[in-house]
C-alpha cells in the first residue's frame, strides 16, 4: 500500500493514516465510532446540539482543532435536526441513520485497501485509483458506491483535513459551511438542500448501493502529445468540413429528466461543485443535491483550467425538487431507472463545463470564442475511447481503418474486424482476444448518445443565450432548418460566428446572433 503513488498522493486530504501497509483510524476515534454505532442509548447523541458536539470530539482526535469549523456551524446543526425535523424523523435520525453512518466510517479503512487491490484490474491499461486528479492530467477514477457513501459520510462529520486544500485548488468538502449558511441567513431553500443530503442518508440505511461510479478529468493538451487530442485552433474550426449535427429543441423539461442516454450537462463552476457545499443553489448545485455521489469528486478534483471538463458516469439520483433558485423544494424519494453497463455504473452521463464569467463585450472576441467552443468540446468528447482507440491500433503496427476517415468517426466493429483481417490473426490469437476485451470497454461509452444541455453559462454568469446556443450546437427550430437547407459545415457557421461577434465587440450591431443571421 505504501508504494503506490496513488493512494500517496490522496493521503494528506485523508483524515486516516497509514501503519505498516494498512490504513486505519486513530484508536480514539474508533472508540467514538462504536459508541455512535450503537446509537443514541449508548452514545447519549440523540440532539443537534449534542452532534456536533460529537463531530467535535472526532476532529480533536484527528488533531483537526487548528482547522476551525465554518462560523455558526454549530448552530445550524442544532437548527436543522432540533427544529426542522419533527419528533418521528429526528428518532429515525439519531436511532437509525447516524449508527449506519458511524458504521460505514468504521468499515472505511477496509473499503479504500479493498478499492486499491483491485482498482488496476477494471479497466485495460488505465489507472482507476483514488489519487488527487492534477490539473492537466488526464484521468479517471472508479469508486464503489459504497465507498462514496463512506466519504460523504465523512464530509457530514466534517473529518476532511483542510490545510492543504486551498493551495491545491480544492474546493470545500465538508458540510460545516452548508450548516452554517442555514443559520446565519436563514432560506428555505438551503433547509431543503440539506434535506436532499439527509434523504440520501436515509436512502442508504434502507440498502446500500452496490455499483461504480466514475470521475474523469478531460483534458485537450496544448501541444501535440499522441494519443491526447490537442486544443483546436481558431484556424482549424474555420477550415473544418465537418457537417452540422442533427439536434433538437424543447420549450420545456429538465435535462436530468430525459431518458435517451444522452450526456448532461453540468452548467459548472471552475471549482466542481460550485456553491452545493454553501449557499448556492442553481443548476450545478441542485444536481449535486439530488445526485449527492457527485460530490466525492469534490475531494479530489482540483479547479478547472480554460482546456478542461469533468465527465462523471454512474452517479444515482435520490431526490425529486421542484424550484430553481430561491424556490428549490425537495419533493420526495426518486427511483432511478438508469440502465447499469457494463462497469456497474449507471448509464447517467453528467459533464461539468465552467462557462466564462460576466464576460460582457469580451465573450464576442474570437479569443473568448475560441475558449467557449474548446471548452464545450473537450467536455463532449470521448478522449478515453479515443485514447483507447489508440492502444487498438497497437495491437497490430500493420492495420489500417478503411476508408481514410477520422478514428474518432470508425465505427468500433469495423475497427475490430480490420484489425484482425490486417494482421492475419485468427480469432482465438490472444492478441485478437486482448483487442476484443478493449473492444468491449469501447463500446460502453460510445460517441452517438447525443447530448442534453441549455443556456449554459447564461444565468449568474452573463452570457449570451444566442452565443452560447450556437457554440454549444444547439438554436431554435427555424434558425436549424434554415441553416441545414444551406448545407453549412461547421466551419462554415464558426466564421459566420467570428464575423458575428467582431461586429458586436466594436458596436457595430446590437441585434442578436439570430436576428442578425437570418434575412428579414
Amino acid at each position: 500500500m505504501e508504494n503506490r503513488e496513488d493512494l500517496r498522493s490522496i493521503l494528506p486530504f485523508l483524515p486516516l493514516k497509514l501503519n505498516s501497509s494498512t490504513l486505519s483510524w486513530p484508536n480514539q476515534v474508533i472508540e467514538a465510532l462504536k459508541s455512535l454505532s450503537k446509537g443514541p442509548s449508548h452514545s447519549r447523541v440523540d440532539s443537534g446540539e449534542v452532534l456536533f458536539l460529537a463531530i467535535s470530539d472526532l476532529r480533536n482526535s484527528l488533531s483537526l482543532s487548528s482547522h476551525p469549523f465554518a462560523n455558526s456551524a454549530a448552530d445550524g446543526y442544532a437548527l436543522f435536526f432540533d427544529e426542522f425535523l419533527s419528533r418521528a424523523e429526528a428518532a429515525k435520525w439519531f436511532g437509525e441513520v447516524v449508527p449506519l453512518m458511524a458504521n460505514l466510517l468504521l468499515r472505511f479503512p477496509a473499503f479504500l485497501e479493498s478499492h486499491y487491490q483491485y482498482a488496476d484490474l477494471i479497466m485495460v491499461g488505465v489507472d482507476t485509483g483514488l489519487r488527487l486528479l492534477e490539473p492537466q492530467q488526464p484521468g479517471i477514477v472508479f469508486l464503489s458506491q459504497e465507498l462514496i457513501a463512506a466519504l460523504l459520510s465523512c464530509s457530514f462529520f466534517c473529518l476532511f483535513p483542510t490545510a492543504n486544500r486551498v493551495t491545491n485548488h480544492l474546493p470545500v468538502i465538508n458540510f460545516d459551511r452548508l450548516f452554517a449558511s442555514l443559520y446565519e441567513k436563514y432560506h428555505e431553500n438551503l433547509e431543503h438542500k440539506i434535506k436532499c443530503i439527509v434523504h440520501y442518508f436515509e436512502r442508504i440505511h434502507s440498502s446500500v448501493p452496490v455499483g461504480y461510479v466514475s470521475f474523469e478529468r478531460k483534458v485537450l493538451v496544448l501541444e501535440n502529445n499522441a494519443p491526447l487530442v490537442t486544443y483546436p485552433t481558431a484556424n482549424l474550426w474555420a477550415k473544418s468540413v465537418v457537417p452540422l449535427c442533427l439536434f433538437e429543441v424543447c420549450s420545456s423539461g429538465l435535462i436530468e429528466d430525459q431518458l435517451r442516454g444522452a450526456l448532461e450537462v453540468d452548467f459548472a463552476n471552475k471549482y466542481l461543485g460550485g456553491g452545493a457545499l454553501s449557499r448556492g443553489c442553481v443548476q450545478e448545485e441542485i444536481r449535486f443535491m439530488i445526485n449527492p455521489e457527485l460530490i466525492a469528486g469534490m475531494l479530489f478534483l482540483p479547479s478547472m483550467s480554460d482546456n478542461e471538463a469533468i465527465e462523471t458516469v454512474g452517479a444515482e439520483r435520490f431526490s425529486n425538487y421542484s424550484g430553481y433558485a430561491s424556490t428549490f423544494r425537495y419533493a420526495g424519494n426518486h427511483v432511478d431507472i438508469r440502465e447499469i453497463d457494463s462497469f456497474g455504473r449507471r448509464k447517467t452521463i453528467i459533464v461539468a463545463i465552467d462557462a466564462l464569467r460576466s464576460p460582457g463585450l469580451r465573450q464576442y472576441r474570437v479569443d473568448s470564442l475560441l475558449r467557449e467552443v474548446n471548452k464545450a468540446f473537450c467536455g463532449f468528447l470521448d478522449q478515453l475511447n479515443y485514447q483507447q482507440y489508440q492502444m487498438l491500433l497497437q495491437y497490430c503496427d500493420s492495420c489500417v481503418v478503411r476508408g481514410g476517415n477520422d478514428p474518432m468517426d470508425a465505427d468500433v466493429s469495423d475497427i475490430q474486424a480490420t484489425l484482425v483481417e490486417d494482421s492475419g490473426m485468427s480469432p482465438d490469437n490472444n492478441e485478437a482476444k486482448a483487442t476484443q476485451n478493449v473492444t468491449s470497454q469501447m463500446q460502453v461509452h460510445h460517441s452517438d448518445v447525443g447530448i442534453a444541455t441549455g443556456n449554459w453559462g447564461c444565468g449568474a454568469f452573463g452570457g449570451d443565450p444566442e452565443l452560447k446556443s450556437v457554440i454549444q450546437w444547439l438554436a431554435a427550430s427555424q434558425v436549424c432548418k434554415w441553416i441545414m437547407s444551406h448545407n453549412w459545415t461547421v466551419g462554415d457557421l464558426w466564421n459566420m460566428l467570428v464575423d458575428y461577434s467582431s461586429k458586436r465587440a466594436k458596436g457595430e450591431t446590437n441585434l442578436g446572433f439570430f436576428s442578425w443571421l437570418l434575412p428579414c
